[in-house]
C-alpha cells in the first residue's frame, strides 16, 4: 500500500464532516431520490421546520444541496457529486 503525500482529501474531509450527523444524512438521502421543499422534509422526518432549516443552511452554504425557487416555495436537490456518491453507496 501507498500513501500520496500530494493529496490531500480536505474536499473529501469537509463532505463527510457534514455529511456525519444522521439529520442531514437522512435529508441529503431523501434529496438523491427526489427534489422536496422544506415543508415535505420537515414532515417526512418528523422534526420541526426550524431544525430542519438549520440543517438545510448547513448543506446549502456547504455546496452540498442548493435550492430552486418554484413559485412561492423552495424546491432543494443535492448537487454536490461525492455527496451524492457517498449516500448512494451507503445504500
Amino acid at each position: 500500500m501507498e500513501f500520496s503525500i500530494s493529496r490531500q482529501y480536505n474536499e473529501e474531509a469537509e463532505v463527510l464532516k457534514v455529511l456525519g450527523h444522521p439529520i442531514r444524512l437522512k435529508i441529503v438521502a431523501g434529496l438523491c431520490t427526489q427534489e422536496c421543499n422544506v415543508k415535505h422534509i420537515w414532515e417526512c422526518l418528523g422534526l420541526p421546520q426550524a431544525t430542519v432549516s438549520q440543517h438545510l443552511a448547513l448543506l446549502k452554504n456547504k455546496g452540498i444541496i442548493a435550492g430552486r425557487r418554484e413559485g412561492v416555495e423552495v424546491r432543494y436537490s443535492v448537487i454536490h457529486p461525492l455527496a451524492k456518491r457517498i449516500v448512494l453507496a451507503l445504500g
